[in-house]
């Protein structure tokens, strides 16, 4: 199931800035990714799933590689992928790759929120076709982020494009998931976001 949208970007301010013009609802501070020089704020979007706003974290240091989710080659904030949620990581990467995709090796991750709690997951490493298709993520005993409370922009409907949607859909049914793909020649994810005023916004 969808566990969070990113919406990366060169600066996170901006990001969030960006977010709170469209939307009308302002993420707030989730945490910093310590040795990863990144930080993130956040936003429901109902049904247990959220909006990660993640860039650059100026009160980190320079990593010592590069940034995720592609964020030191932006040049501007976007939709840069999305997490599926599963309670079986192993298992999930298993029949993935015995049906001919490897969604990526699992590693652990963990964030301190802004009031000092330290948050611990397991995710892979990546995902594919310009991230429509979804990394992997696993809370463990973690109490999800959106178990927390957080200003909320209700996700109305989640799409892609893809110029080949058939072999997107392949590698996503591997691993148990379906999502709308239109045929295009930009790939991209697009998400319409329920506003503060309750009018649909889009967020690409």
């Amino acid at each position: 199931m969808l566990d969070h949208l990113v919406f990366a970007g060169p600066d996170l301010e901006a990001a969030v800035a960006h977010v709170t013009k469209l939307t009308g609802i302002a993420p707030v501070p989730g945490g910093s990714h310590l040795g990863r020089g990144t930080a993130n704020h956040l936003a429901s979007l109902g049904g247990g799933a959220y909006l990660e706003v993640i860039g650059p974290d100026p009160a980190q240091p320079e990593p010592s590689g590069p940034r995720p989710f592609g964020i030191d080659n932006l040049v501007e904030p976007r939709l840069v992928t999305w997490a599926a949620r599963t309670r079986d990581l192993a298992g999930v990467i298993a029949s993935a790759r015995a049906a001919g995709y490897d969604p990526g090796r699992a590693e652990a991750m963990s964030r301190k929120t802004a009031d000092g709690e330290l948050l611990s997951w397991r995710l892979t490493t990546s995902g594919a076709f310009d991230g429509l298709v979804p990394f992997l993520i696993d809370w463990g005993s973690t109490a999800h982020p959106s178990s927390r409370p957080l200003p909320e922009a209700g996700l109305l409907a989640f799409t892609a494009v893809h110029a080949q949607p058939a072999r997107v859909q392949a590698a996503l049914t591997t691993l148990g998931l379906e999502l709308l793909i239109r045929q295009g020649p930009r790939p991209g994810l697009v998400a319409v976001l329920e506003s503060a005023t309750g009018a649909p916004v889009v967020l690409t």
